[in-house]
């Protein structure tokens, strides 16, 4: 699946102010790693279609950032959301309910003047098995990778990735 427009990176500053609205307090954002799934580290994906079902971007979170951004906007209790990070190495159902309002807002991102319009269209959470087109968009060339900090919870990686042929 490729993206017949373009569709372009956000700023970090953007993703910040997204998130910082989303979840009622200032978010930190600084550069950061590349996001990328192992064994040892599980990631959330989500994927944005364009209206002819194209993939045209994702936003790949670590397990802490999952947990943190949807705990904060679901206003679940810091012990829980670390235990779901420390502990049990999964989202908990609550959790992934939260995130998936948190990277269905996030879509927004992506839908500027000039690009296809952008929708969430699946999310994978943390642990549970990517298809092998989205696996092999992990890669792609042109990604923001930040390090973010949700406040009162803890700090976790981002990574905005669109085919690079976009």
């Amino acid at each position: 699946m490729t993206a017949p427009l373009s569709v372009a990176l956000p700023a970090p500053k953007d993703v910040r102010d997204m998130l910082t609205g989303l979840v009622g307090k200032p978010v930190g954002v600084a550069p950061g790693a590349p996001v990328t799934p192992t064994d040892r580290s599980p990631v959330s994906v989500a994927v944005y279609v364009s209206p002819s079902m194209d993939v045209n971007a994702l936003c790949v979170m670590d397990l802490g950032l999952s947990a943190y951004t949807g705990g904060a906007l679901a206003l679940l209790p810091l012990g829980g959301v670390q235990d779901a990070v420390e502990e049990d190495g999964e989202l908990t159902a609550m959790l992934t309910e939260a995130l998936h309002e948190v990277v269905n807002v996030l879509s927004a991102l992506f839908n500027v003047p000039g690009a296809p319009h952008s929708k969430l269209h699946a999310l994978y959470a943390p642990g549970e098995d990517l298809p092998g087109d989205v696996a092999g968009m992990l890669a792609a060339f042109n990604r923001l990778d930040l390090t973010v900090e949700i406040p009162g919870y803890g700090k976790g990686a981002l990574s905005l990735v669109v085919p690079s042929g976009a």
